[in-house]
């Protein structure tokens, strides 16, 4: 019981100071590890060699990225050039069945007529009929 009452009078005087809070009883924990230091010591040689391996890991982490950029890049342009084969593809088409149209179309019909005073503002009778067509049909 002494052994309380000094307890007690020791947890009194450090509450009175300030120094601390009212103890709080703490749970029962596993101890913890230190992982800032490494488990097993590392001289510089070895520092080095880790240094320079993981130097080897980000350089072949950048050349992938490049690689897999210039792929990107050039799979794009690819695309680029699939789509303009299929746009010119479809203008040749659409040429031809200006060609046709022009053909066939009376001048001195309402739509002969109407259409001499929209190919005014084109290079060719050829390029207002593709535009013509184009947005008609």
């Amino acid at each position: 019981m002494d052994s309380i009452d000094k307890l007690l009078a020791e947890l009194k005087t450090e509450y009175q100071e300030g120094k601390t809070s009212p103890p709080q009883p703490q749970p029962q924990s596993k101890p913890q590890l230190n992982i800032t230091q490494p488990l097993i010591p590392v001289t510089p040689k070895a520092a080095s060699l880790i240094d320079n391996l993981l130097e080897e890991v980000k350089a072949d982490f950048a050349e992938r990225d490049i690689a897999e950029e210039l792929k990107r890049q050039e799979e794009l342009e690819q695309e680029r050039i699939r789509q303009e084969q299929l746009k010119a593809k479809q203008r040749e088409a659409l040429k031809n069945q200006a060609k046709e149209w022009l053909a066939k179309l009376d001048p001195f019909s309402s739509e002969g007529l109407w259409f001499e005073r929209f190919a005014e503002g084109y290079a060719s009778k050829l390029e207002a009929a593709i535009e013509y067509l184009q947005n008609n049909y």
